[in-house]
């Protein structure tokens, strides 16, 4: 999958500089939070003026397009990987626990914020949606392995369960981050819930 898979294929994808203010404006968001930070803060955090960084990013929207395309391109590595798997079934599940327990992700509130900011402002809900779709469609392709389908068969039977799955983690994901004291026999519930979801597809496999 290439840049322009993810709708970010302007001259500024392929700049060497980008990922460098991408992280620098990611650390803006994480100590400011997304709204709290202006572009002027962006442009600070960056090392430049505000009219050279409007020209990489005129808003924080393409920022977070930005964020999602360089995050998208380890989400694909990561299914790559589950799909070479000897045991992709354990993967997949392995791969969905770690993200629900990884409490080290200094931007789960950050992400947490977009997505709150998302509901406000059409061109972030815009990019987000684009991400969930991306997250589904390479969840279906490990779901056609599993139950031994093609991958248009595994996208019509098992769309809604992959949908659902991105919602439980990104539920409990929003649930970290905005809770000190998450519960953790709701993250165990969440986990049960995606085991049997994950259960529903092997058990259509054949021979299963």
């Amino acid at each position: 999958m290439n840049r322009s898979a993810h709708h970010f294929d302007d001259p500024v994808a392929i700049d060497p500089r980008v990922d460098e203010i991408l992280m620098q404006a990611r650390m803006a968001f994480v100590e400011k939070g997304f709204d709290g930070a202006s572009m002027q803060d962006l442009a600070r955090a960056a090392g430049m003026s505000a009219g050279n960084f409007y020209r990489y990013f005129p808003s924080k929207a393409a920022i977070v397009e930005a964020m999602i395309s360089r995050d998208l391109d380890e989400v694909e590595q990561e299914f790559l990987h589950i799909s070479q798997s000897p045991r992709p079934i354990e993967a997949m599940r392995d791969r969905l626990r770690n993200r629900m327990s990884d409490s080290c992700k200094d931007d789960h509130p950050l992400w947490a914020e977009i997505m709150a900011a998302a509901a406000r402002k059409p061109e972030v809900a815009a990019a987000c949606n684009r991400m969930q779709a991306e997250i589904c469609r390479q969840m279906t392709r490990v779901f056609a392995i599993i139950a031994k389908v093609d991958e248009d068969t595994a996208a019509a039977r098992y769309a809604a369960h992959a949908k659902l799955m991105f919602m439980l983690v990104h539920g409990a994901i929003t649930e970290k981050a905005n809770n000190t004291n998450p519960q953790s026999d709701l993250t165990e519930m969440i986990l049960r819930t995606i085991d049997r979801l994950v259960d529903e597809i092997v058990a259509d496999a054949p021979g299963e």
